[in-house]
């Protein structure tokens, strides 16, 4: 059970905790602009609780890598501008929604110690802190959780291909060590994520969904965010698809993961996300029954 500021969040493997994107950014790569305005962010918070999102995630400054898919990358964002688009929403959606989770999406120390100030539960750092421990030292002067992520390169520059002879021992040694700098500076609950990807090929991306057991034995919730990813395009033999498409590919990656033991699954599509995952704890459920009383 995570702490997320006083409040329970149960993230055992394959817990089937949905995390809703939204994005307060012009350039991301799937819904960019779309929620520019303070009321537009909060209306959308509140049809992804009402969909059965337990988290909301909220974001200032795309990722989105330079490349082929998404051509010049996203542009840097400063320190004032970040919080002038993040603060507001995060404030608003804290006093509409005072039943839901709010996560910040960012790798500033400043950055998160402010969202967490205007209510925010937990930290979502990309550069799972390889590059400074602010994050970190925010969620743990607040009790919060931190999403470190795995990555390769800076934000918006990263790229596409990392060198490596398996990938999934690549990634998980990286965030065992980001687990212990975070832990290093008193995070109690940390949350790995391998971050699909970011500096990985397609295949690379599908063998960590596959393997997603192995990231779980690190002994730390994991969150998967396969959402509308050019990998999705590509495990669908599609690799032109645009981002709405790739809804279907999106929910079948999840499952896998989630069956392999994800905890968190973050999406754009929270919807059929929930719907997804309450029927496969339904079948799961089913077949506890079935096994009693066989015994």
């Amino acid at each position: 059970m995570l702490d997320c500021r006083g409040r329970p969040l149960d993230a055992r493997p394959g817990a089937g905790v949905v995390m809703g994107i939204l994005n307060v950014t012009p350039d991301s790569f799937s819904d960019g602009g779309t929620y520019a305005s303070v009321q537009a962010a909060v209306d959308r918070a509140g049809e992804m609780a009402d969909e059965g999102a337990a988290i909301v995630d909220v974001g200032g400054e795309s990722t989105r890598p330079r490349g082929t898919t998404y051509g010049a990358g996203a542009t840097p964002v400063g320190l004032d501008e970040e919080l002038a688009r993040v603060i507001p929403v995060l404030e608003a959606i804290a006093r509409a929604l005072p039943h839901l989770l709010i996560s910040v999406d960012t790798y500033k120390g400043a950055v998160a110690r402010e969202a967490l100030r205007a209510g925010a539960h937990l930290v979502n750092d990309v550069t799972g802190v390889r590059d400074g421990v602010g994050t970190a030292r925010a969620a743990a002067d607040y009790g919060a959780p931190l999403v470190v992520m795995h990555a390769v390169g800076a934000p918006g520059a990263m790229p596409h291909e990392m060198q490596t002879d398996d990938v999934v021992e690549t990634v998980s040694a990286s965030l065992a060590a980001s687990v212990r700098r975070a832990q290093a500076e008193g995070v109690r609950d940390v949350i790995v994520d391998p971050g699909f990807g970011f500096g990985k090929t397609p295949d690379d991306n599908l063998r960590l969904v596959a393997r997603v057991d192995r990231l779980v034995a690190l002994g730390h919730p994991v969150l998967v965010g396969v959402s509308r990813k050019a990998s999705v395009a590509h495990a669908m033999g599609r690799p032109a698809a645009p981002p709405a498409d790739r809804v279907y590919g999106s929910l079948g990656l999840a499952a896998l993961a989630t069956l392999r033991g994800a905890a968190i699954v973050r999406t754009h599509d929270v919807g059929p996300t929930v719907d997804l995952l309450r029927a496969i704890a339904s079948a799961d459920a089913a077949a506890d029954v079935s096994r009693e009383v066989a015994a």
